[in-house]
């Protein structure tokens, strides 16, 4: 899978249903301020098969020279998807035909074009198999019920489900943000970093130490800076944390364990959906927190907690990588005051959902200095690599 955090990708449900549009869209608002590069990306089943669009087609299949072609679009008059995305202010449109089972050289070979580092804007379902954005969308109209084949092995991937009634979309574009050249969506929701641990294991406050020049909770911040409407930092010492420049919420109790701490920041928080992290996990894979949304959303679960199988197949939870929803803070307060302290009391008392983390090599806990030694080490060595 190649990972591009400067291209933003749009799929749809079927055909007609503003994909293009939607891009067009986005391509307005942010080519004011930097080039975009736009891409449209059509699969092909088989070279001298029958159309996939039905019909005799437009001869985009037959006349494929080899397994990927890519032309330049230069003309921004026509009604083709690529002259309108060069009409929106694209600085370069792109268009990718290739053999769907050669996506990968095709791919390869597109970033050879515009560059690895290009922001990028681009239509296409198939390419989400072989390519991992920053952010994929996909749209739908208000009445697309059947899915395409193409759409439907996508679908899982999608950060958000636009949906279009014709002349306009059910979210708020301003939402979309490109920070230092890698696309990311402000979630209406809030983050709450548990800083307030004892870190008895550690020895030491682990939110404060050094990674590549930074605190980790520094760290953390940054990765979710831009995706949230609100960010809370649960810790009793305020001015401690004051120069990351977010709001400090104590515990209405001390010393009552990150129970007691999540429900402070859910009190404080502005939103319904809340994002908890402990200030010990440094690397946070924010794609992953957007579909914990999304399940939060779609199932109406008060909980959502990712759980990952370790050896013995003994699976583990992670309740301080989890959404919470605002309505739990009944259940929390009432655990809270019968005496108990443990956030897996609260579990009983609320709708969960509990989420398998297939891949979870990036969700590491630092709980002792040779964990953290490991992990500043593999930092340095990344960054050694990258410069």
């Amino acid at each position: 899978m190649i990972k591009l955090d400067a291209m933003l990708m749009i799929g749809s449900a079927r055909t007609n249903v503003g994909k293009t549009e939607l891009a067009c869209a986005l391509i307005r608002k942010f080519s004011k301020s930097g080039n975009i590069t736009g891409i449209k990306v059509t699969t092909i089943k088989e070279k001298n098969g029958q159309c996939p669009r039905g019909g005799e087609g437009c001869g985009v299949c037959s006349s494929l020279d080899g397994v990927y072609c890519i032309t330049e679009e230069t003309d921004n008059s026509s009604d083709k998807d690529t002259a309108r995305l060069l009409a929106a202010g694209a600085s370069r449109v792109f268009w990718l035909r290739v053999l769907k089972e050669h996506l990968p050289a095709g791919a390869t070979a597109l970033l050879d074009v515009i560059g690895p580092d290009a922001v990028s804007i681009c239509e296409s379902n198939s390419l989400r198999q072989v390519v991992e954005p920053g952010l994929f969308l996909m749209a739908r109209s208000n009445d697309s019920k059947a899915w395409k084949s193409s759409a439907q092995e996508v679908k899982k991937y999608a950060d958000r489900i636009v949906v279009s009634d014709g002349s306009g979309f059910d979210f708020d574009l301003d939402r979309i943000k490109l920070i230092d050249g890698k696309w990311t969506m402000q979630a209406q929701a809030t983050a709450v970093i548990m800083a307030g641990g004892g870190s008895s294991r550690m020895g030491t406050d682990k939110s404060m130490l050094p990674i590549n020049g930074r605190f980790m909770i520094a760290r953390i911040c940054e990765q979710l800076r831009g995706c949230f409407d609100q960010i809370l930092i649960s810790a009793d010492e305020a001015n401690k944390f004051t120069f990351l420049g977010f709001e400090v919420v104590p515990d209405k109790v001390p010393e009552q364990g990150p129970l007691m701490g999540i429900a402070s920041a859910l009190e404080a928080s502005a939103n319904e959906l809340n994002f908890v992290v402990a200030c010990d996990i440094p690397d946070i894979d924010i794609g992953c927190v957007r579909k914990m949304l999304a399940q939060a959303r779609e199932s109406q679960a008060d909980i959502v907690i990712p759980t990952t199988t370790e050896k013995r197949d003994t699976r583990y939870y992670e309740p301080l990588f989890a959404v919470y929803r605002k309505n739990a803070l009944e259940a929390m307060n009432k655990v809270l005051s019968s005496g108990r302290h443990k956030i897996s009391d609260v579990f009983a008392l609320c709708k969960v959902k509990y989420v398998k983390l297939e891949s979870a090599q990036w969700l590491v806990n630092i709980n002792t200095m040779a964990e953290y030694e490991e992990f500043r080490k593999k930092c340095e060595q990344r960054e050694t690599k990258c410069q």
